[in-house]
């Protein structure tokens, strides 16, 4: 499998464009801020962050309507119902550049269940300010097209791990982690204080009012920051019980987007791009 791979004196990015392009390996004078990816890995879950375009989280059954058109996504998680974080994050990205310290990498996507054409590009840059990640993409096709982007960022959850995020409502979920209603205000972790990541209940929601800061810390070391650009509204904490890891995901659309308002789904014209970056850094 092809590595990509950025360096400087105190970081080691590692790409895998062949595995969703993802990263597979980010640390910084020797600690990994993104979990690293097992050698020789064949599923993007195990990697440290991937993108996702172009649309995040769930879409419930994996159908919806738009301009006119019945759309009927297959599930792409197993036996889980409903299709999840696009296109991209299963497909292979191709190497457009690649320097030291910066590399982009391209998806192209031709009509087929999803009825429309685009690509995607992500920019990774390596430098004193850490991992910055720009995501975009283009509607190559004839019609308007619905479009959400975000990132699936997964930190290593030390010992004593907390999560602090300006955060000021959440929406609740169902069995299936789809939204049920919102509320404003603390719901079991009170990430706006900042609270322990290891929980003894899934969390799966996301969050609203998100400042789009936020700082993972632990005692005895340094912290993790986390920002990411204005259009990124929502956070979505993934923390399963147990688990040597936490999710802190920018995303620019809230779960089940094509139902309700507000949901952060914007249309595209043909021709015209959207963007988000994410930045990830020690501090």
């Amino acid at each position: 499998m092809t590595v990509v791979v950025l360096q400087t004196a105190r970081a080691r990015v590692e790409l895998l464009p062949a595995l969703g392009g993802s990263v597979g390996l980010f640390t910084w004078d020797g600690r990994d801020l993104l979990r690293p990816a097992p050698a020789g890995t064949t599923e993007v879950l195990d990697t440290g962050n991937f993108a996702l375009v172009p649309f995040c989280n769930r879409i419930r059954d994996g159908r919806f309507s738009f301009g006119g058109r019945d759309v009927a996504l297959s599930p792409n998680l197993g036996d889980h119902p409903h299709a999840l974080h696009g296109q991209a994050w299963r497909g292979v990205w191709t190497v457009v550049s690649a320097a030291e310290t910066e590399a982009v990498l391209a998806f192209d996507h031709p009509p087929g269940e999803w009825p429309w054409g685009w690509r995607a590009e992500q920019r990774f840059t390596l430098g004193e300010a850490g991992l910055r990640q720009d995501l975009s993409v283009t509607n190559t096709g004839d019609q308007p097209m619905p479009v959400g982007l975000g990132f699936h960022p997964y930190f290593p959850a030390r010992a004593g791990e907390r999560l602090q995020a300006g955060v000021t409502g959440v929406w609740l979920t169902d069995e299936d982690c789809l939204p049920t209603r919102h509320v404003e205000g603390v719901w079991r972790s009170d990430w706006a204080a900042g609270a322990p990541t290891a929980v003894g209940e899934l969390i799966d929601n996301c969050y609203t009012g998100w400042t789009d800061v936020a700082t993972l810390s632990a005692p005895g070391g340094a912290s993790t920051t986390l920002t990411a650009s204005p259009e990124c509204r929502w956070l979505h904490v993934y923390s399963p019980p147990g688990a040597d890891f936490v999710c802190a995901e920018p995303v620019a659309n809230r779960p089940d987007p094509f139902t309700g308002d507000d949901s952060g789904i914007k249309v595209l014209a043909p021709g015209e791009t959207a963007s988000v970056w994410m930045n990830v850094a020690s501090s």
